[in-house]
Parts: C-alpha cells; sequence; structure tokens
C-alpha cells in the first residue's frame, strides 16, 4: 500500500515538475536581452541563449537590441518667415541599455515617437522655408543630436534623422488682387534684403582681405616693389596695349644710395 502511494505520488509530481521546468526555459537569439525582475524588484540582464526564469518568483521582459526605424507623423510647421508647412521624417534609433529603456519609461517605442514629433515641430519652426530646403543636413543633425541628449537617460541612442518631405501647406482661402499683390511685394522685398545682407557681407570680407594685405607690404617695401613688377610683367605679355606706367618712389629712393656711391 505504501509502495502504491508513493508510485502514485511521483506520478503526480513528475508531470509537473516538468511542466515547471519548461515553462522557466527562455531562449533569447543574438539581438536581444531579458531583464529580469526577482519579485518584483530588478534583478539583471540576461542573454543571448538559454536563459532560466523561476516561475512566479521571476519575470522576464525581451528588449529587442537592433535598430529601429520609425516614421515620423507628418507635422504642421510654421517657419519663422510665416509659411505653414507639413513636414515628415525618419528616425533611426536602438536601445544600448535595456535596464533603462525598462525602468525608466514606459513604452519607449510610444515615447520616442511623441519626442520626435514635438522635436522636430520646434526645430524647423525656428528656420525660415529657405533654410528648411537648402540645409536640410544641417536640420537632420540638429534634430538627431536633441533627440539623442534627451533619450540617453531611456538608454536609447538615436543614430540618424532624415527629413523626408517639406509640402507647403496650401489652404482654399479666398484673395482679392490687392491682397495677392501685397503678398507678392512683401515676398520681392524679403528676397531684395537677403539679397543686399548678403553682398554687403560680401564687400565687408573683401575690403577687410585687401586692408589685410596692405598691411602685410606695407611692413617690406620690398614685397611691393616686387609686386609692382610682377605686374608690369603681367602687362607686357599683351603686345596690342600700351600701358604707361609711373615709377613708384619707393623703388627711385632705392636707387639714390647706389646712384651716390658710384659718383
Amino acid at each position: 500500500m505504501i509502495f502504491d502511494l508513493n508510485l502514485g505520488l511521483g506520478g503526480v509530481l513528475a508531470p509537473i515538475f516538468l511542466i515547471l521546468l519548461l515553462a522557466s526555459l527562455r531562449i533569447l537569439r543574438e539581438y536581444e536581452r531579458g531583464v529580469v525582475f526577482q519579485l518584483g524588484r530588478f534583478w539583471k540582464v540576461k542573454g543571448p541563449g538559454l536563459v532560466i526564469v523561476i516561475p512566479g518568483i521571476q519575470q522576464m521582459v525581451r528588449v529587442d537590441l537592433r535598430v529601429v526605424t520609425m516614421d515620423v507623423e507628418p507635422q504642421d510647421v510654421i517657419s519663422r518667415d510665416n509659411v505653414s508647412v507639413k513636414v515628415n521624417a525618419v528616425v533611426f534609433f536602438r536601445v544600448v541599455d535595456p535596464q533603462k529603456a525598462i525602468i525608466q519609461v514606459e513604452q519607449f517605442l510610444m515615447a520616442t515617437s511623441q519626442l520626435a514629433q514635438t522635436t522636430l515641430r520646434v526645430v524647423l519652426g525656428k528656420h525660415e522655408l529657405d533654410e528648411m530646403l537648402a540645409e536640410r543636413e544641417r536640420l537632420n543633425l540638429d534634430v538627431q543630436k536633441i533627440l539623442d541628449a534627451q533619450t540617453d537617460s531611456w538608454g536609447i541612442k538615436v543614430t540618424n534623422v532624415e527629413i523626408k518631405h517639406i509640402d507647403l501647406e496650401i489652404k482654399h482661402i479666398d484673395l482679392n488682387e490687392s491682397m495677392i499683390r501685397a503678398i507678392a511685394r512683401q515676398a520681392e522685398a524679403e528676397r531684395e534684403r537677403r539679397a543686399k545682407v548678403i553682398h554687403a557681407e560680401g564687400e565687408k570680407e573683401a575690403a577687410s582681405a585687401l586692408l589685410e594685405a596692405a598691411t602685410m607690404l606695407a611692413q617690406r617695401p620690398e614685397a611691393m616693389q616686387l609686386r609692382y613688377l610682377q605686374t608690369m610683367t603681367q602687362v607686357a605679355g599683351d603686345r596690342a596695349t600700351t600701358v604707361v606706367l609711373p615709377l613708384p618712389l619707393d623703388l627711385l629712393a632705392a636707387l639714390k644710395p647706389r646712384a651716390a656711391g658710384d659718383s
């Protein structure tokens, strides 16, 4: 009777033990890590390979370490020159610290997506439409740096951001002819202002370069003479033109001591 009782108990416990053993086994791929909690507290990060988790005592959350490609939904952005555009982008990021990605933020995929949307609106809203179209690479880098800095505490590394499309948002508004002419004049005045600013900056840089060159030539008179002779050589190459050049006083001054010695 005792033998039968032990045999019956062993026959019941064996399947239970086998079920618990199978339930405790986890297999993590090379690109996966498991964040293990023991009685609700963080214990350690395991993987890849075979991982044993004690049922009822330990729980494991899988984390994918591969690069995630996330499309950012089209965002309504008002540029600094009051032009309404729709901008969408794609963000590339990956988890570098599984512990932070699970503990520090709830649903890090959604959090990164929302942060990318707001950052895209804030960064592009500081620039004019021409800058958005012409300096897209610099804007990509600016958005990437801001996202990377803010997601660092979540254990996430933003590797790249690419702005895909910048579309003008055309609203159906009835404009009379006078308003159309006013908008055209404003746009033309803005273009002229930018052209004048660019021209003035070029003149300033050219004047600075000329002043530096004049200062260097003034410090070395012989350099000025060599420059004069070089100019004469260039002009003399054209035989069809007759040019009369004044003789520099510096050259005469240099020849006076020699003439006095010969006399």
